[in-house]
């Protein structure tokens, strides 16, 4: 069963060169996607600042939303959603930045909301082009 999500929690896609270099210490999430353990965002980017690679933050959110009380399963299908919108747009990463419940009409329902987040050597971030290419190398090696 997949770790209970928090806000500020950080994926980050498996295999990633960013992960293997910083020594990160994850754990599995879901597919190919791990679960940065001990450190929130803020850490996480002071560590990688400090190796001297970049954390990228891109500003449009990605919501989803799902109707019942917040349990396990109902995060996990909601981040699943979230992923696949993510890794359209080929970012090696993701931030959970909010968990809200709320009622409609005595109805419970819940949005979680997140950034995709990126992590690259380079201070400039690398154009949709380039990171798909990586994105492809690495699905390649990973067989």
């Amino acid at each position: 069963m997949p770790p209970v999500m928090n806000v500020g929690a950080v994926l980050i896609e498996e295999g990633s060169l960013a992960t293997q270099l910083l020594g990160m210490d994850t754990e599995p999430y879901s597919e190919n996607w791990r679960l940065v353990k001990v450190l929130d965002g803020f850490a996480l980017d002071r560590k990688i600042h400090a190796a001297g690679w970049n954390f990228f933050f891109m500003a449009g959110g990605v919501k989803t939303m799902f109707f019942g009380a917040i349990g396990a399963t109902k995060l996990q299908n909601a981040m699943k959603r979230i992923l696949g919108k993510v890794r359209q747009h080929d970012f090696n990463s993701l931030e959970i930045t909010g968990i809200v419940a709320k009622r409609f009409l005595g109805m419970p329902y819940a949005i979680v909301s997140a950034h995709s987040r990126h992590i690259q050597q380079s201070s400039c971030l690398n154009s949709a082009e380039a990171r798909r290419t990586l994105h492809r190398d690495t699905e390649w090696a990973r067989g």
